[in-house]
């Protein structure tokens, strides 16, 4: 694999968790190259428009984890296990959309190679350090070093604000910045497709490009707001866990991460519920931020965004899945 395409597939995996969204009762999506991925309770399915402007799609019944697992059905425990589903089915999604979009009918020969499982494997772990340096290692670095310089940010409260500001400004300059890529800008459309596709269906009436178009493309249950409500949620949670040494503070910052995840998913999941709600307003940094994530699409984006659907629900019905509309 080329460097560029090595880089070029890490950028999609980096935003996995930020254009996820979904829930085991709802339906929900992703962005992928040059395609959607939607996923309803027992079903799964993503379509990609390849070069030559046809769609293609997989599709495959996808296993509720509480309905396996008893214990997934708690609080705190099915953010775990839907997070967890949810990256699994994107990054077979990537992998799906990587190919597809990579197929422009050349002759064998002169095709790039194929993304395979292992290299999915080693773009996941990249990306899983790279998360940890760039949000938890070099905030806190920087943090500490500041804290040399200004005694005052010494204790505890003020250390973590001032870490989770710098953590927030690493996470929002990062999307910034990525958002200038073509490809990135692309899958933020597609993103923007995904919401306006989800919020028709939501609503009842008929799915189809033109009502599709109607609707916002940012949406409470999204992958950003919940990377932002983590951001947010962790500060508050490193204010109150003592952590005296730079060692302490970065097993914190790890050890702790599953139940912040945990926590987070808890509160979007309320805050979509009831969006007039206190709580809700906790989450409206992220709605916003999604004006970075997600782009008004064009109606061939949405169409792909509704093959995804229509290829998902089909499924459900045949397997007599019952849904649950928010």
């Amino acid at each position: 694999m080329s460097l560029r395409r090595f880089l070029r597939l890490f950028a999609h995996v980096q935003m996995l968790p930020i254009l996820e969204s979904g829930e085991e009762t709802l339906v929900g999506g992703q962005a992928v190259m040059e395609g959607v991925m939607m996923r309803a309770p027992h079903s799964y399915c993503v379509a990609v428009r390849k070069p030559s402007g046809e769609i293609v799609s997989e599709e495959m019944p996808v296993e509720r984890l509480s309905e396996k697992y008893p214990w997934l059905k708690y609080p705190l425990m099915r953010g775990l296990g839907t997070l967890g589903q949810a990256m699994s089915l994107g990054v077979r999604a990537l992998k799906f959309s990587a190919n597809a979009a990579l197929d422009d009918g050349a002759p064998e020969k002169d095709k790039p190679t194929e993304v395979t499982n292992w290299m999915m494997a080693v773009q996941v772990i990249f990306s899983v350090v790279f998360f940890l340096v760039v949000y938890k290692l070099i905030p806190l670095k920087l943090t500490e070093t500041l804290s040399h310089w200004q005694p005052a940010i010494k204790g505890q409260i003020a250390f973590n604000a001032v870490d989770g500001v710098i953590r927030l400004a690493i996470f929002i300059g990062f999307m910034l910045l990525i958002s200038r890529a073509k490809d990135i800008r692309r899958v933020f459309e597609f993103h923007g497709a995904e919401h306006k596709v989800v919020f028709n269906f939501e609503s009842g009436k008929p799915v189809t490009v033109e009502n599709a178009q109607q609707f916002v493309t940012w949406h409470p249950r999204c992958g950003t707001s919940f990377m932002f409500v983590i951001m947010l949620l962790s500060t508050v949670v490193y204010m109150v866990i003592p952590a005296p040494t730079f060692t302490a503070k970065v097993m914190e910052r790890i050890v702790m991460l599953p139940v912040i995840t945990g926590l987070s998913y808890e509160l979007i999941r309320f805050a979509a519920k009831r969006r007039g709600s206190f709580l809700a307003l906790l989450t409206a940094p992220g709605l916003w931020t999604q004006r970075i994530t997600t782009k008004p699409p064009s109606d061939e984006q949405t169409a792909v965004a509704i093959e995804a659907l229509n290829g998902a629900m089909a499924l459900e019905a045949k397997q007599g899945g019952e849904l649950v509309i928010a």
